[in-house]
């Protein structure tokens, strides 16, 4: 789901090193935020997941 070379070029731009396994572990947490957005959409009778309906991240 997520682009290696972008979460990769990311962490580069901050003057550091990523471990081999976090594009992965990336990728994890994006699928797991979607999940909560797809169902809120649909718990609110509606067929397109929009923005606000992602999960506040702190």
């Amino acid at each position: 789901m997520t682009v290696a070379s972008r979460v990769k070029d990311h962490v580069k731009s901050a003057d550091l090193r990523s471990d081999g396994n976090l594009p992965d572990a990336v990728n994890g947490h994006v699928q797991a935020i979607l999940v909560e957005a797809i169902e809120r959409a649909r718990a609110n009778g509606r067929s397109t997941v929009r923005p606000y309906d992602l999960p506040v991240i702190r």
